[in-house]
C-alpha cells in the first residue's frame, strides 16, 4: 500500500544538510567569522587545554543522549553556513521557530492530561475534575482489553478491565465517559490504535445523541498503526489491513469531520521503547510520510488531508537535544511536504504536535524527584514550541496517578505558563550557537535514516523486516548498559541513593470495576435489537472484504446499533486474519 520504490531524494537531502557547514557564510560576516574561529582555536590551545590537564575528569567524552559528540563550547563558526531562510521567523517556512506567528502570546498550549481508569463513570469524574482545575483539553486512556478489541466479559480481558485506562465495550460506555461534557466546547484526544476507527465512530455517535454536527467536533484519535508494529505492539490484524482501515477513516473524516485529526503520528511510544532522540525524530517522520503516501494513493489531494495529520512526541531529560529535536521536526516536515509531496497550502506544511513528558524517565525510587524531572521535560517541550502538553505524575512509576499527583502535574504546566515568562518570546533559544548547531545535526542524521529506510524498501518493508525494531533494541541496550555502569547518572537510582521511607499513596483500582463493566456489556446485548446488530455486522464484513469499499459507513451503523467492540473487531479478524511479528535478534 505504501510506496517501496527507491528514491535519491533522501540521500540528496542528507548530503545537502551535512554540507551546509562547509559552505560560504550566509548570515555572518566572513571576516568576523575567520577572526572568531582563530580566537576559538587559541582559546582551546592556550586556555581550555591547560585547564583540562589539571582536572582529569574534564577529559571525559561528552555527548547527547543520542550519542552526538559535543564540543566544550559553540561559536558562530559552528553555524556559519546557516541560511536566513533556515532562521525564518515564527509562522514562516520552514517553521523552525514555530508554526504560528504569535505562538503562546496568542494562545497557550493546550493542557491535556492523559486520564482514564476503572469504569466510564470513574473516568468521567476525573475528566470533570481536571476541567474544573483549568485543563483546556481532554485526553482519554483506555485499558488493555479495549486497546486489543476485547469486550469486558471476554476471558482474555479478565483481570485487566479498567486497570491501565478506562474500559469501553460499547457505545453505552462512551456515553457515560462524556456525560455532562460539552463536546462542542472542548477538544478530545483518544489514545487508541488498532480499534481507532471503532472509538472514533463511538465518539461521533455520542455527539449525534447530543444533537451536535460532526463538523463541529475537534480532537484527535491516535490511529498510528505503523508505530504499533515498530514499538508498542498493540495490533489486531496484519499491517496492510490496519492501513486500509486508516485509509477509510481518512476519507470519511476528510469529508464529514474536517476538524478531527484522524492520525496522531506517535514518536512517544518509539522513544519509550528505547529509541534515541534521533531515532524518534526519524522514525516518527518516516511514519508520517507513509501516511501521506497512503492518503495520496487513496485519491486524496495532499492539501485536503495533510492539515489533519498531527504528531505526538516524547520529551525526556536531555534538555537541549529535545528542543533541537522539535525544531528539526518542523523544518523537515515542511520541507519534505513541499518539495517531495507537492503541498501548496501553508497549513499542510505545519507540523503541529502534542508532547508528553517521559514515563521511562520516572523512577519508583525517591518518587518526588519525578516532579523535578517532569518540570524540566515540560519546559523543554514549551521552549521547543509544542501545541499541546501532558505532564506525567510523580507516582506513575508505580501506579496510575492519584488525584493529588495529577493535580501537581497540571499545576506544573500552569506554573510554566503563568510564572516563568517562557511564553513572552517565541523560540527564545533560537540563535543559540549550540541549539542551532544541534538542530542542524539532528536534521542531517534524520535524513540519513530516511535514506536507509528507503533502501530497505520503504517504511512498511522496514517494519516487516524488523529493521526499525532492531535499531531501537540496540539503542535500548546501549542506554541500559550506560545506566548499569554508572556512566549515565539517574539520581536516586545509581547515585545519591537513600534508604526508602514509607511508600507514597497510590491509586487502587477496585475489582468491582470489572464486575460492573461485565454486567453493563451483557445488559447492552440483552436490550438491543439483535437483528439490527446482525445486519450491521454483515454489512461491515462485506465492506472489509471489498478493498474498494469504505468501511467507516457500515461501522458507524454497527456502533449506533450497539454492536460491541469485540463483535466489530472479530468481524475484521474473520476477514483479515492476525499477524505475527518478525524475529529481530
Amino acid at each position: 500500500m505504501l510506496s517501496s520504490a527507491k528514491d535519491v531524494y533522501w540521500g540528496k537531502k542528507s548530503k545537502e544538510v551535512s554540507t551546509r557547514r562547509k559552505k560560504t557564510a550566509s548570515v555572518f560576516d566572513r571576516r568576523a567569522l575567520k577572526d572568531m574561529k582563530a580566537g576559538y582555536e587559541r582559546w582551546l590551545k592556550e586556555v581550555y587545554s591547560p585547564w583540562v590537564e589539571t582536572a582529569p575528569e574534564l577529559k571525559a567524552h561528552f555527548e547527547t543522549a543520542s550519542g552526538v559528540p559535543l564540543q566544550p563550547v559553540y561559536t558562530p563558526s559552528d553555524i556559519a553556513s546557516i541560511a536566513q531562510s533556515e532562521l525564518a521567523l515564527p509562522g514562516v517556512f520552514p517553521y523552525t521557530r514555530g508554526v504560528y506567528p504569535s505562538m503562546y502570546r496568542g494562545r497557550q498550549w493546550t493542557m491535556r492530561m492523559f486520564s482514564g481508569f476503572g469504569t466510564p463513570e470513574d473516568t468521567n469524574k476525573r475528566l470533570k475534575l481536571l476541567l474544573e482545575h483549568g485543563e483546556t483539553g481532554l485526553s482519554v486512556a483506555f485499558d488493555m482489553p479495549t486497546l486489543y478489541g476485547y469486550d469486558a466479559d471476554s476471558e482474555k480481558a479478565h483481570g485487566e478491565v479498567g486497570r491501565c485506562g478506562v474500559n469501553v465495550s460499547s457505545l453505552r460506555d462512551m456515553e457515560a465517559i462524556f456525560d455532562g461534557i460539552p463536546l462542542d466546547k472542548v477538544s478530545t484526544s483518544m489514545t487508541i490504535n488498532a480499534p481507532a476507527a471503532v472509538l472514533t465512530a463511538m465518539y461521533a455517535g455520542v455527539a449525534k445523541e447530543k444533537g451536535l454536527r460532526l463538523e463541529s467536533l475537534r480532537g484527535t484519535v491516535q490511529a498510528d498503526m505503523l508505530k504499533e508494529y515498530i514499538a508498542q505492539k498493540e495490533w489486531v490484524y496484519p499491517p496492510e489491513a490496519h492501513l486500509r482501515i486508516v485509509r477509510d477513516m481518512m476519507l470519511y473524516c476528510t469529508k464529514h469531520m474536517p476538524q478531527w485529526n484522524y492520525v496522531s503520528i506517535s514518536g512517544y511510544h518509539i522513544r519509550e521503547a528505547g529509541s534515541s532522540a534521533v531515532q524518534e525524530l526519524a522514525f516518527t517522520l518516516a511514519d508520517g510520510f507513509g501516511y501521506v503516501e497512503l492518503g495520496v494513493e487513496a485519491g486524496l489531494d495532499v492539501d485536503d488531508f495533510a492539515p489533519r495529520l498531527s504528531f505526538f512526541f516524547n520529551s525526556t531529560m536531555d534538555f537541549f537535544e529535545e528542543i533541537a529535536k522539535f525544531r528539526a521536526a518542523r523544518r523537515i516536515w515542511a520541507t519534505v511536504l513541499r518539495e517531495r509531496y507537492g503541498a501548496k497550502k501553508a497549513r499542510s506544511l505545519l507540523l503541529r504536535f502534542h508532547t508528553q513528558t517521559s514515563g521511562a524517565s520516572l523512577t519508583w525510587q525517591q518518587p518526588y524527584n519525578n516532579v523535578v524531572r517532569t518540570a524540566l521535560e515540560a519546559m523543554a517541550a514549551v521552549l521547543g514550541g509544542t501545541q499541546s502538553l501532558h505532564t506525567n505524575s510523580y507516582d506513575e512509576a508505580m501506579a496510575l496517578p492519584t488525584e493529588h499527583a495529577v493535580q501537581v502535574a497540571l499545576r506544573t504546566q500552569q506554573i510554566i505558563a503563568e510564572e516563568t515568562g517562557a511564553t513572552a518570546v517565541m523560540d527564545p533559544l533560537g540563535g543559540s550557537y549550540y541549539v542551532e548547531w544541534l538542530t542542524d545535526e539532528l536534521e542531517a542524521q534524520a535524513y540519513r535514516y530516511f535514506d536507509r529506510i528507503e533502501r530497505a524498501g520503504g517504511i512498511l518493508s522496514a517494519i516487516k523486516s524488523g529493521f526499525l525494531q532492531r535499531e531501537i533494541a540496540e539503542n535500548a541496550y546501549r542506554l541500559s548498559k550506560r545506566v548499569e555502569s554508572g556512566e549515565d547518572v539517574v539520581v536516586g537510582v545509581n547515585k545519591y541513593t537513600a534508604k526508602e521511607g514509607s511508600p507514597i499513596t497510590t491509586l487502587k483500582i477496585d475489582f468491582k470495576a470489572q464486575k460492573r463493566q461485565v454486567e453493563r456489556v451483557r445488559k447492552v446485548r440483552a436490550e438491543r435489537d439483535a437483528a439490527k446488530v446482525r445486519s450491521a455486522l454483515n454489512r461491515l464484513t462485506r465492506a472489509y472484504d471489498d478493498p474498494d469499499a469504505n468501511s467507516m459507513y457500515p461501522l458507524m451503523d454497527a456502533v449506533s446499533a450497539y454492536a460491541t467492540l469485540g463483535e466489530i473487531v472479530s468481524a475484521g479478524r474473520a476477514v483479515f486474519g492476525t499477524y505475527k511479528e518478525p524475529q529481530i535478534l
